[in-house]
């Protein structure tokens, strides 16, 4: 009510709102989700009326769900218009962690990029900077040393395996198996301590950089490794024991949220959703970067689209990881971990003490950075959720003159209405619990 005692105005959000599927239009709808989907109007038509039981929308209701809510994983903002339980149309919104981490990546020089885009996909941010640094090296040129190669398809595996426990973990949680949040989360600690061991840092590392990594692996690190392949096996069995073949649990994912082939190579969507789809998409193996081309693994697909087979995919993708990070241990070659390339990369810290241009080598590289060939360069690499690319410009100068990243979260988020469609609420949040979006890729 306003001061007056008279009706409060109704306030109204722009193109972002949702009205009833009774006072839209087929044009309308058509935008909404027909047009990605190179669906003619009237097929847009029949698909938004498949649950047209009350033409004048009396009995319908408009509902948001986030952005501030756990099952969101983030804040994600998803808008329903639901028929008692029954979700008939979903409107995902967002901006509200909005970063500005690409027009931030365009004033930080080349050697200062690293510390930017490692914040995006915080559960995975090894990949962020691997994307980054091998965009920069195809501008440059620069062929990295084989030792820095493989210390990237390490710390990339190993980060694999940390962002699909987060998700074994989450999606318990999200699921009712509460148990499965400490588990998950308890592995997924001792990756990370690895990370730290090597890094200095449990998360947004900056440990990639552009010439190959930061410092070289420390004294101990292949035991450490050891110990973690040699851990984790037998807890992924006691998972399948917990949730795999648990009656609730295929009863809450099987069916649920299916999507096919089609529809997901129709809206870019690519990662654990594509491949549940049984479409064997994988960039490691499709167009092989690093030395994923000298390694055994299998691409792990599903049959039905729906969440269990994502859920199973994230769950066997952990274990080919092991498997990848075994043949690293063994083929991991001994030399340089960086280039040696003057205008790339700075001495050595022991030179600095000893000789004042080396000094001032170190300071012009971090103060000023480092110049790249005028040109433009895309990257991808094959994330935990999906085709992670990276574009540059290039003026000749230190930093970027233009940068965007393919976000494979923003991406796949455009699948949640083609997936919750004709479902429940609490199918909903199994459904976005299966994406795995991390919003800071999003709104970057």
């Amino acid at each position: 009510m306003g001061a007056d005692g008279s009706p409060a105005a109704q306030t109204f959000e722009g193109r972002q709102e949702m009205t009833s599927a009774a006072l839209t239009s087929a044009v309308a709808k058509l935008r909404e989700s027909g047009a990605v989907m190179r669906m003619t109007e009237e097929a847009s038509q029949q698909v938004q009326e498949t649950f047209d039981g009350d033409p004048t929308g009396d009995e319908r209701m408009i509902m948001n769900m986030g952005p501030q809510h756990p099952s969101t994983h983030g804040v994600l903002r998803l808008m329903l218009e639901l028929e008692g339980e029954t979700v008939l149309r979903v409107k995902p919104v967002i901006g509200y962690l909005h970063t500005g981490m690409e027009w931030t990546g365009e004033e930080l020089t080349y050697l200062q990029g690293p510390t930017n885009v490692t914040r995006m996909d915080y559960a995975s941010p090894i990949f962020n900077e691997l994307v980054f640094c091998l965009t920069v090296e195809k501008l440059l040129g620069v062929e990295v040393p084989e030792r820095a190669t493989w210390i990237r398809m390490l710390m990339a595996e190993l980060n694999r395996m940390a962002s699909h426990l987060l998700f074994m973990a989450t999606n318990g949680m999200d699921l009712g198996a509460v148990s499965m949040m400490l588990y998950g989360w308890r592995e997924r600690e001792e990756v990370l301590r690895f990370f730290e061991m090597v890094t200095g840092l449990r998360m947004n590392h900056n440990y990639i950089r552009c010439g190959g990594v930061a410092a070289d692996l420390p004294d101990g690190w292949r035991d450490h490794v050891l110990r973690l392949l040699d851990m984790i096996p037998p807890r992924l069995d006691e998972y399948d024991t917990l949730m795999t073949g648990q009656p609730i649990w295929r009863d809450r994912l099987q069916g649920v949220g299916a999507i096919t082939a089609e529809e997901c190579v129709a809206l870019g969507v690519t990662g654990p959703i594509l491949r549940s789809t049984g479409y064997a998409w994988d960039l490691r193996r499709d167009d092989p970067y690093l030395a994923y081309d000298e390694v055994d693994f299998d691409v792990v697909v599903g049959t039905y689209g729906d969440c269990f087979d994502r859920y199973a995919i994230r769950l066997n993708e952990i274990r080919e990881s092991i498997r990848i990070v075994r043949q690293v241990l063994d083929k991991m070659p001994k030399g340089d971990y960086r280039v040696q390339d003057r205008k790339v990369t700075p001495p050595p810290r022991a030179r600095i003490d000893e000789s004042m241009e080396a000094l001032i080598h170190h300071f012009k590289i971090f103060t000023e950075g480092f110049k790249v060939p005028e040109g433009e360069a895309y990257c991808a690499v094959e994330s935990p959720r999906g085709e992670l690319g990276c574009y540059i410009v290039s003026d000749g100068s230190s930093h970027p003159y233009r940068m965007h990243i393919r976000a494979p979260s923003f991406v796949n988020l455009q699948s949640l209405p083609h997936m919750m469609h004709g479902g429940l609420i609490a199918d909903g949040v199994a459904v976005i619990s299966s994406v795995d979006p991390i919003m800071g890729e999003v709104d970057r």
